[in-house]
């Protein structure tokens, strides 16, 4: 079992930016990768930025050069740090845990950005 916990998000206005965090408890040591997803209403949940064990990285286009994923290992902690934030950025964002067995996930965290 994985419990994930975000915080970070919030209202900014176009340009501005965020830190998401989301702090892993549990069984840590099944984690193959974290990711963290977007969601707005009406629309299916969309993959942002994953880091894997190895530390390799993946973006969607939309937010390459903006958002940067990364980890510290001794807090249990993954970061999404997003720059230059557009009003088309504005989700819910939900962090999750990848296994072998099943993905978990947190309980998301409303970034809205204003134009």
């Amino acid at each position: 079992q994985v419990q994930l916990v975000e915080s970070g998000g919030g209202l900014v206005q176009a340009g501005e930016s965020l830190r998401l965090s989301c702090a892993a408890s549990g069984t840590i040591g099944i984690i193959s990768a974290m990711e963290w997803h977007r969601q707005t209403p009406g629309k299916q949940r969309e993959l942002v930025a994953a880091i894997t064990r190895g530390a390799a990285t993946t973006y969607v286009e939309s937010v390459k050069g903006r958002f940067t994923i990364s980890r510290d290992d001794a807090k249990n902690t993954v970061y999404l740090q997003m720059n230059s934030l557009q009003p088309e950025d504005t989700a819910v964002y939900y962090c999750a845990a990848i296994t072998k067995s099943t993905p978990y996930w947190g309980q998301g965290t409303q970034v809205t950005v204003s134009s």
